[in-house]
């Protein structure tokens, strides 16, 4: 059985700043304090013995290949992404980093902001930009009747207000 994983989709190549400063921020931490704190338990470690059964040792050893597979990850992915920090000329059709306010027919609203994909997890409110309900909201102008697939089936929306923040 081989190890082979095909490539996942590719992900969309754009970030806020707000996204960026925030990946760059887990970069650094991990770089320049984790990584100088957990290589210094390691080293520790080894010096009480025995290496094959000792669990701080192989724990800590583990940590170092989590914490450097995730400083690649984020090297490779803020080369790959472009910033956007200016706004569009038209600020009445959503489109990326836009802030979208929907009002379903029972006056219900829910509000999101269109984000990169690698931005999601920072906020309850962010969707990425390739995800079916922000495909659905892009290039849509404010009072445009939206069909969203959900769980419970087809729901119709209203693009109720498009606000975009200044960087």
């Amino acid at each position: 059985m081989s190890r082979y994983r095909p490539p996942g989709a590719p992900k969309a190549a754009y970030i806020t700043k707000e996204g960026a400063d925030k990946l760059l921020a887990e970069l650094k931490y991990l770089w320049k304090e984790k990584r100088p704190e957990v290589t210094q338990s390691v080293s520790d470690a080894a010096k009480l013995g025995d290496r094959s059964e000792n669990a701080e040792y192989i724990y800590g050893k583990k940590q170092l290949r989590e914490i450097d597979r995730r400083v690649r990850y984020l090297e490779k992915r803020l080369d790959q992404c472009t910033i956007v920090d200016r706004l569009p000329i038209d600020r009445g059709i959503v489109f990326f980093g836009a802030w979208v306010t929907l009002e379903d027919e029972d006056g219900n609203l829910e509000r999101y902001r269109i984000v990169g994909p690698d931005e999601i997890d920072h906020h309850e409110a962010y969707i990425s930009m390739d995800s079916p309900v922000a495909k659905a909201l892009l290039k849509r102008r404010d009072g445009d009747e939206v069909v969203l697939r959900r769980v419970g089936g087809d729901r119709t929306f209203f693009i109720e207000q498009i606000e975009y923040l200044e960087p």
